[in-house]
C-alpha cells in the first residue's frame, strides 16, 4: 500500500499529469468561488431578512442594535464560508474526479501496466452521477459530523474518519469501474472494505493539506489504480501475449 501510495505521488508532478493538474486545479477553484459567492449572498440575505423581521416585531428605536448585529454576522458568514470552504474540499474534489477519472486512469496504467488490457473508459454520464452522488453523501455527513467537529473534542478525528471512508470508497470505485461493471466494482469494494479505508487513509491525509489538496483527485485515483490492480491479483490472460514474445524461437 505505500508503495502504491509512493508511486502515485511521484506521478502527479509527471509529464503527462501537468496538463490534468492545471485543468483539475482550475475546475476546484471554479467550484469554490461559486460555492462561496452563492453561501455569501444566501446568508447576507438571511441577515438582512431577518434584521428587517427583528426591527419590524420590536419596533424602530432598536434599528441601530439589529444594524450592527446583522453586520457582525455577515463578518461571521463570510469568515464561516473560508473555513467551510476547507472543510468541503472533499465534496469538491469528488466532483472534479469524476471529470478526470479516465485521463489519469489510462496515463496510470500506460505507465506502470503496459503488459496488461487497459480499462475501458467510463461513460461521461456514468462518471458524473458518481461523482455527484459521492459528493452529496459526502455533504450529509460532513453536516452530520460538523456539531462533533464544533462542540466535541474528537471532532476532527471523526471528520477524518469520516474523509477516508468516503474518498476511498469513491475512488476505488472509480477505478474499478474502468474493468467492471458498477455493481460487481462496489461489491469488490465491500469485500475488500477493510483494505479500501485504510487506503483512504492516506487520501484523508492529503485532502487534509491546503493548497496540495487541489491535487486530490490525482493522487486519489492513481492510488485507487494501484490499488485496484493489486486486489485483484494476476491476471494471466492479459500479459500472456507478452510472455509467448519472449520465448525464443527454434
Amino acid at each position: 500500500m505505500i508503495d502504491a501510495a509512493v508511486k502515485a505521488l511521484s506521478q502527479i508532478l509527471s509529464p503527462p499529469m501537468r496538463a490534468i493538474l492545471w485543468r483539475a486545479i482550475g475546475l476546484a477553484l471554479v467550484l469554490i468561488a461559486v460555492l462561496a459567492v452563492g453561501l455569501q449572498r444566501l446568508l447576507s440575505w438571511l441577515a438582512g431578512s431577518g434584521e428587517i423581521w427583528a426591527e419590524t416585531a420590536l419596533g424602530p428605536n432598536f434599528h441601530t442594535p439589529l444594524n450592527i448585529l446583522a453586520w457582525m454576522i455577515s463578518i461571521a458568514a463570510g469568515l464561516g464560508i473560508v473555513v467551510g470552504a476547507v472543510f468541503l474540499m472533499p465534496t469538491i474534489t469528488s466532483l472534479v474526479a469524476s471529470v478526470f477519472v479516465d485521463d489519469i486512469g489510462e496515463i496510470v496504467e500506460r505507465e506502470h501496466y503496459p503488459a496488461e488490457k487497459p480499462g475501458t473508459a467510463l461513460p461521461f454520464s456514468v462518471a458524473m452521477i458518481e461523482g455527484v452522488k459521492i459528493a452529496l453523501l459526502t455533504l450529509v455527513v460532513y453536516i452530520v459530523a460538523l456539531p462533533f467537529v464544533l462542540f466535541a473534542g474528537a471532532g476532527f478525528l471523526i471528520f477524518f474518519i469520516a474523509t477516508a471512508w468516503l474518498l476511498g470508497r469513491e475512488y476505488f470505485e472509480l477505478a474499478a469501474m474502468r474493468f467492471r461493471p458498477p455493481e460487481e466494482a462496489k461489491a469488490m469494494r465491500r469485500d475488500n472494505a477493510t483494505t479500501i479505508f485504510i487506503a483512504g487513509l492516506f487520501i484523508a491525509a492529503f485532502v487534509s493539506i491546503p493548497i496540495v489538496n487541489l491535487a486530490t483527485p490525482l493522487f486519489g485515483m492513481a492510488f485507487m489504480v494501484h490499488m485496484h490492480k493489486r486486489l485483484s491479483g494476476p491476471r494471466p490472460e492479459l500479459i500472456e501475449p507478452e510472455r509467448h514474445s519472449r520465448l525464443p524461437t527454434a
